[in-house]
């Protein structure tokens, strides 16, 4: 998602433990290689105080190409960033959500274009929104002419948004009287795109099909699997000490300086989300990104089908396209945009790119993002994934941006290197 645009810390211990080759940087050993000048731009965005810390990790589908650690975990505290670093994910977790929802559906559970309301009665007799007064709050709405389906619920073609990512949900107040469980819907079921609640609908689902909730259920059949050991949505005790503190730019203004949040301790979860709420590394999220790089299966776990992958990896929106996002809530999200808006596309839990950029990631290739200013992406048509986790608001932060961009783009002239020298 979003791809545009500290003293250095390479935790060599906790990298040589994963199989990763690393090196300590100094002035004399740095070198004119993709990766240095890729390690020198990092720790320069940090040093400039761009982000205060984040970690990186690009692989193939067969090994890790690329891995950084920069900067500070918890700057009040000194606390240097490590490459175990836990990062609030936010809506990362969607992705997860859908590839649990599509083990369900290889199994037949249920048909994409089955109506939601068959299996969430909630999701019935849907409201639109034929009219919205900004000014007064005024609103006018009809019954929705189609029903919801679950197709729709994972493309973010239903119709429900967000708070931020419309005016319209921002300021809507039901009258006296009325309740809305779900909705009022935006637009018709089918007819047009906006980023919203529907991947947390999914997650209701999975769980009513499975008879577990999400925990049980990614721990069971995505996480332990995979070997994500790091990846939850309530961290054990023992591991609360390295999650990594979130920052903010007052009143999402790009040159405002950056304020540390207090860490305060999270109360256990006793119910989960679809659309968010996952806490994971960088290095368990590239091991995720390198099961669908690779069809459904990583190292001996299948996780998917190859032609349920290949389902999920194609445009599932036909005419539809992806525009760009205006916020309507400047301190939780700057406006967003993507590769080419109006014309990118969405396949089951991720944003489809349609386009090339020169230097970047291929037509075809998947990506998406959290709140938090973490963004990943998988390239199958040059077997590349790549990861950048950071902990800054708001969301599309045009500094963080800028590092994802670099990022990126260094991850790709490393892989052409890479290819030039053999093996």
């Amino acid at each position: 998602m979003l791809p545009r645009a500290v003293s250095i810390v390479v935790t060599a211990g906790l990298l040589l433990a994963s199989g990763i080759h690393t090196r300590q940087l100094s002035q004399e050993g740095r070198g004119a290689t993709p990766s240095a000048s890729l390690d020198e731009k990092h720790s320069a965005a940090v040093t400039r105080g761009d982000v205060p810390g984040l970690v990186v990790v690009a692989a193939t589908r067969d090994r890790i190409l690329y891995q950084g650690v920069f900067g500070k975990a918890e700057v009040g505290r000194e606390r240097s960033m490590t490459a175990d670093a836990l990062f609030r994910i936010a809506s990362m977790t969607k992705p997860v959500t859908s590839v649990a929802a599509m083990q369900l559906w290889e199994q037949g559970r249920f048909a994409l274009d089955d109506p939601a309301e068959k299996y969430l009665p909630e999701l019935a007799n849907l409201m639109v929104f034929e009219s919205f007064d900004n000014a007064t709050g005024a609103y006018k709405l009809r019954p929705a002419a189609k029903k919801v389906t679950i197709r729709h619920l994972l493309t973010h073609t239903s119709g429900l948004g967000y708070g931020f990512t419309s005016p319209i949900l921002r300021d809507f107040k039901p009258r006296d009287g009325e309740k809305y469980e779900v909705g009022p819907l935006l637009f018709e079921p089918g007819t047009q795109w906006i980023y919203g609640a529907g991947v947390d609908w999914v997650g209701r689902l999975v769980e009513k099909l499975s008879c577990e909730n999400l925990e049980e259920y990614f721990r069971k059949r995505i996480f332990t699997p995979l070997g994500m050991s790091d990846t939850f949505y309530n961290v054990p005790e023992t591991k609360q000490a390295r999650l990594v503190t979130v920052h903010r730019r007052q009143d999402g203004r790009a040159d405002a300086p950056l304020t540390e949040l207090p860490s305060q301790p999270r109360p256990p979860s006793t119910t989960f989300n679809g659309g968010g709420g996952l806490v994971s590394t960088a290095s368990d999220y590239i091991r995720f990104e390198r099961m669908i790089l690779n069809a459904g299966t990583l190292d001996s776990a299948r996780i998917l089908s190859t032609d349920t992958v290949a389902v999920m990896c194609k445009n599932q929106i036909g005419e539809v396209g992806v525009p760009a996002v205006k916020t309507a809530l400047p301190n939780l999200s700057m406006d967003f945009t993507f590769i080419n808006d109006g014309k990118d596309k969405w396949g089951l839990g991720f944003l489809f790119t349609t386009s090339q950029v020169a230097g970047k990631r291929s037509p075809g290739s998947l990506s998406w993002g959290g709140i938090n200013n973490t963004y990943f992406w998988i390239d199958p048509a040059r077997g590349i994934a790549g990861v950048v986790m950071m902990q800054v608001l708001p969301f599309a932060d045009t500094k963080a941006l800028a590092i994802y961009d670099t990022f990126e783009r260094g991850v790709y002239q490393l892989a052409d290197a890479s290819r030039e020298q053999g093996p």
